[in-house]
């Protein structure tokens, strides 16, 4: 048995789809998300700095004494190495979403074509690529950016009639449609909250794949192995942002369908900058 919180991260409001599953299968966990909401987006960045904040966000998160970290960021978990993570002193159970959604996708493909819809910086990394080839090495895997999707969630703009959300879904949608893939990873975690526009536009016949609910899943497995469950019933969850807290809890209310807002504080990001 094990009361410290979990830790969550991601550079804005996508990793709350993490949040969302662990509340769902391990209500009685604490939780501290922190969303990094004054320098999103991450996926248009350079390698260099995407490991430099995501480790300054790691680090904030241990001064919380968490006993887990999920990196609840598609394009943080395809860049930052295990090396990196070692460097911030975390000797704990640190999972990202790659490995989990890869294997998650495997376990429903149907024919072995499997296309991954994420930010710029995660295709480019090649880490589903690889995580496919450990996994099952005779599947293809289709990677697309959809570069777009980001800020167009993080503005709230995620109604199923949203004229400019499906005209870029549509555009990023076509190639995977071509390629006829049978499963797609959302491998931002920003994109299950396009979850029903996606799986409309593909008339539900793809099966849909969501990376931060499939990391949720994966932890909970690994909790329950060591023994580091809380035993309680009911956690508490904190949430923690760079930029307003009322931007962040007004588009947190479409991931959650709850007010956070007193359980949300702002965090000076000169503050995260110097650890």
């Amino acid at each position: 048995m094990d009361t410290r919180p979990i830790g969550v991260f991601d550079s804005g409001v996508g990793g709350l789809t993490t949040v969302r599953e662990l509340h769902r299968i391990l209500p009685g966990e604490d939780i501290v998300y922190f969303g990094d909401t004054g320098r999103v987006p991450y996926g248009s960045r350079s390698r260099q700095t995407i490991v430099k904040f995501a480790l300054q966000d790691m680090r904030y998160l241990k001064t919380f004494d968490i006993k887990a970290l999920i990196i609840a960021c598609g394009t943080v978990s395809s860049n930052v190495t295990d090396k990196d993570i070692a460097d911030t002193g975390l000797d704990i159970p640190c999972l990202g979403v790659v490995t989990p959604s890869t294997r998650a996708a495997c376990a429903v493909s149907r024919h072995g074509r499997i296309g991954v819809m994420a930010t710029q910086a995660t295709i480019r990394s090649g880490a589903y690529g690889r995580a496919l080839r450990a996994i099952q090495p005779a599947a293809t895997l289709i990677g697309h950016a959809a570069p777009l999707l980001v800020p167009l969630v993080e503005n709230g703009m995620t109604q199923p009639d949203n004229t400019i959300t499906r005209l870029a879904l549509q555009l990023y949608l076509e190639p995977f449609i071509a390629e006829q893939v049978d499963t797609l990873i959302l491998g931002c975690t920003h994109y299950p909250l396009l979850y029903d526009i996606i799986g409309d536009m593909l008339q539900y016949k793809v099966e849909l794949v969501d990376s931060g609910a499939a990391a949720a899943r994966d932890l909970q497995i690994l909790l329950t192995e060591k023994d580091m469950l809380s035993g309680r019933e009911l956690g508490e969850t904190r949430y923690r942002v760079t930029d307003s807290v009322e931007h962040f809890t007004s588009v947190a209310h479409n991931f959650l369908f709850k007010d956070i807002e007193r359980q949300c504080e702002y965090i000076d990001i000169d503050f995260i900058s110097a650890l």
